[in-house]
């Protein structure tokens, strides 16, 4: 028998329920519950999305597409939104918000809480799937969603120091879509 010639990314799937068992213990590893170790979580996503994006060039050669880093601009973001519900994660949406800033709205969200704390896995996911994909680091912002319901999210995605600018212009009191705008 010879060995396997070619990387298969491993995958396995967990109910969404994985996510707020994941909030629940990490809470109850702080003791009284009152800080969540979102750094941590945020990590372990950045991790698992630098892994996804091996997984996401394999799903786009079984559906006889370039790999990501040569993928048509016009068809990626239909490509993203296929894979990522295949998968079970949800329904995204790619927009562009300004030549520096894209946004991601996410919907029917397996991690999306009902409750505040956001989205900390996918947070970390997005950083590091679009951050190979890109070959540099990409910052993300879980942004309110401006049809926030259950299950939706908004995400905001750009060079580190964009995110950094659009974070401050927000903490001044700027709406994120115009710090975008002037990013």
């Amino acid at each position: 028998m010879s060995p396997v010639s070619s990387f298969q990314p491993r995958t396995v799937s967990l109910p969404v329920e994985f996510f707020a068992g994941l909030r629940h213990s990490a809470l109850a590893a702080y003791g009284d519950g009152t800080v969540l170790p979102v750094d941590a979580i945020r990590d372990a996503g950045y991790a698992a999305g630098k892994a996804l994006y091996d997984h996401f060039a394999t799903w786009l050669a079984e559906q006889g597409e370039s790999h990501p880093d040569r993928l048509a601009d016009e068809r990626f973001p239909w490509l993203l939104e296929a894979y990522f519900h295949g998968i079970g994660w949800g329904l995204v949406e790619l927009q562009t918000l300004s030549e520096a800033v894209m946004a991601l709205d996410v919907s029917d969200w397996g991690e999306a809480p009902e409750s505040a704390g956001g989205c900390l896995v996918t947070t970390g996911l997005f950083a590091g799937f679009f951050g190979r994909l890109a070959g540099s680091p990409i910052s993300v912002l879980e942004v309110e969603s401006p049809t926030a319901s259950a299950g939706r999210a908004r995400f905001l995605l750009g060079s580190i120091d964009v995110m950094g600018y659009v974070w401050e212009a927000m903490e001044r009191g700027i709406p994120y879509d115009r710090a975008a705008v002037s990013a």
